[in-house]
């Protein structure tokens, strides 16, 4: 492939809700995740040459992305962020921690690509007005990302699914209900709307970790 392997993980309730509420940082929800399920979450991140998350979950949940619950190395941090827009004391922007590549767009101002430089991280220009994934994903397997880890949130996951991106998908499934009908899920967009539109998806694996459930599954 011209691209890296992609694999979205997530953590999700029984009602597929990635929050608490909207705008409600999904580190509240993660508190329900033990010990083992952690481990098997950053066992992931450990195998993984990059990390990805969106510029909204940097801007509410403000992750390090970094490997704590096991040995390994911190994959690279890619955040695309069509126009620059993230805090620059986001946790990411610590270079010294692990490497960040900041993905926009080209009517990202370059005052504020001069300031991710200035911090260390790498920018990547991909798309004209909005982040181009297809040709993001393209660039990062030329700079040696071969397996791509993605961490949300469902703005993210929808473009990636939509584009036809994504390999596998597995979910940490936390034995809660959360309810409420504009809590973020898995994914948001438009959304496909026939059966022939659909992405489809194969059982890979299904088991018990710790409290939660694990799903695994793969692309057809």
């Amino acid at each position: 492939m011209d691209r890296p392997y992609v694999l979205i993980v997530s953590e999700v309730t029984i009602d597929g809700k990635l929050t608490l509420a909207k705008g409600v940082s999904s580190k509240e929800i993660m508190k329900l995740m033990d010990e083992e399920a952690n481990r098997y979450l950053h066992q992931i991140r450990a195998e993984c040459d990059g990390i990805m998350v969106g510029a909204n979950t940097v801007r509410i949940d403000n992750p390090n992305l970094t490997v704590r619950y096991v040995e390994g190395e911190n994959p690279v941090r890619v955040i695309p962020t069509s126009t620059g827009d993230i805090p620059l004391d986001s946790n990411v922007l610590n270079t010294e921690v692990a490497p960040t590549i900041i993905a926009v767009s080209e009517r990202a101002p370059e005052v504020r690509l001069v300031e991710f430089e200035k911090r260390g991280a790498r920018v990547i220009v991909a798309g004209k007005d909005r982040v181009d994934f297809p040709l993001l994903l393209k660039k990062l397997k030329e700079i040696g990302i071969n397996k791509l880890m993605v961490e949300g949130g469902s703005k993210v996951n929808w473009e990636l699914i939509k584009n036809d991106l994504v390999d596998e998908i597995r979910l940490i499934h936390l034995p809660v209900v959360v309810g409420g009908d504009n809590v973020p899920s898995l994914t948001s967009g438009k959304g496909f709307g026939s059966l022939e539109a659909i992405k489809r998806f194969k059982i890979k694996k299904v088991f018990k970790c710790g409290n939660q459930i694990v799903t695994e599954y793969q692309r057809f």
